[in-house]
């Protein structure tokens, strides 16, 4: 998107030599009005078959409404407009989910793309360094399409030639102040193309109810809440190795009840055992009823514990070396899910030597399933 400069100003633009014995003003010709006249008609047409092909549904309902009232007069026409407004509220009331993703997420889109992103997009580009003003000409990304959903805009960008995606990051703050958004998110859709993901609410600004047990047994991913775009968030927990981090009162407890809730039923069944480490006995303390004698608290019943976690793991592995890779939980051999917390306190802050040591080689031998907050 090019943007050059008034003739006029152009023509009082100059250059000299050195000793100013030659001055060089630039040519500047003018446009006849015909060919500018051409040229914003065919822009125009090019428009309008551009809008049409993209929303034929939003540009068929004006036209027909229009030729209503040219061949049988207003009142058909307003009728008409009454009904279809009374279909969409009827659709609106009995059947949100739908009419919103359907109409009215997309007319969300159209509005805060005209009114939000194109209007403020060029001085946004060239305030924030994302776009340059060279010789009298703006270089911007060009602005694609905006997608509504329930939490965000998702507004894809064109990139400049020569624009890395580090560039883009360094900049969120002054893209999300730009556009009227508390954060800006950048992501590399494909190669010379980003999605910028413009929050308009929070679905997890209040705290969730504790989630319905599952009635059938299961392994994962198990459900334990909802993701910051309201959809439900499952976590891999059977074959892989899990760390949480997080701040003093981040929520990371209830990240392991809520896993350990999922499995309740698969436990029930005997597909599920649950081994706790609980070093500082603030946590897992309160489910010894479940974890029975799976349950260790002193540095050493952790490690005891550890090695046990290992030695089940290497007489598993042997017995099905060159059967199969995958672990498929049955009542004889359970999915073994060793749940840590505190791993610092058993690692980095245990003063025994020998005992960090064996807790150290005891949690790189269980990876498959260990869980470590």
């Amino acid at each position: 998107m090019f943007k050059r400069l008034p003739g006029d100003e152009a023509r009082n633009l100059v250059s000299t030599t050195p000793d100013t014995a030659i001055v060089f003003r630039p040519a500047v010709v003018k446009t006849p009005a015909v060919i500018t006249i051409v040229i914003f008609t065919c822009r125009m047409l090019a428009g309008l078959v551009r809008t049409i092909w993209r929303h034929p549904i939003a540009t068929a309902i004006p036209v027909a409404l229009g030729a209503t009232w040219y061949f049988y007069g207003w009142p058909l026409a307003a009728s008409l407009l009454g009904t279809v407004v009374l279909v969409l509220a009827s659709w609106a009331f009995i059947d949100r989910a739908s009419f919103a993703r359907l109409v009215g997420y997309r007319l969300l889109a159209w509005w805060r793309l005209v009114w939000i992103y194109r209007r403020h997009w060029q001085p946004v580009m060239i305030v924030s360094g994302l776009g340059r003003h060279i010789r009298g000409r703006d270089y911007l990304p060009a602005l694609g399409k905006v997608t509504c959903t329930s939490w965000a805009d998702q507004v894809t960008v064109r990139m400049l030639k020569g624009q890395a995606v580090k560039d883009w990051a360094d900049r969120t703050d002054h893209l999300a102040q730009g556009f009227g958004a508390k954060s800006c998110r950048v992501a590399l859709s494909q190669a010379g193309r980003l999605t910028l993901a413009f929050p308009r609410s929070d679905p997890l600004a209040s705290p969730l109810p504790a989630l319905a047990m599952p009635e059938e047994p299961t392994v994962g991913p198990v459900e334990i809440g909802k993701g910051e775009d309201g959809r439900p968030w499952r976590l891999k927990v059977h074959g892989t190795h899990v760390l949480v981090a997080g701040a003093t009162g981040a929520g990371k407890g209830s990240i392991i009840w809520s896993v350990i809730r999922s499995l309740l039923a698969a436990v029930s069944a005997g597909l599920v055992e649950l081994w706790a480490l609980d070093p500082k006995l603030m946590e897992l303390s309160y489910g010894r009823a479940l974890f029975g004698t799976r349950y260790a608290a002193t540095p050493e019943e952790c490690a005891d514990l550890l090695d046990e976690a290992v030695c089940v793991m290497q007489k598993r592995a042997a017995r099905f070396a060159g059967l199969q890779r995958s672990h498929t939980p049955t009542v004889d051999d359970p999915f073994i899910l060793v749940v840590v917390d505190e791993v610092a306190f058993l690692t980095a802050y245990q003063s025994d030597r020998q005992l960090r040591q064996r807790i150290s080689a005891a949690l790189a031998g269980p990876r498959p399933e260990t869980w470590t907050p």
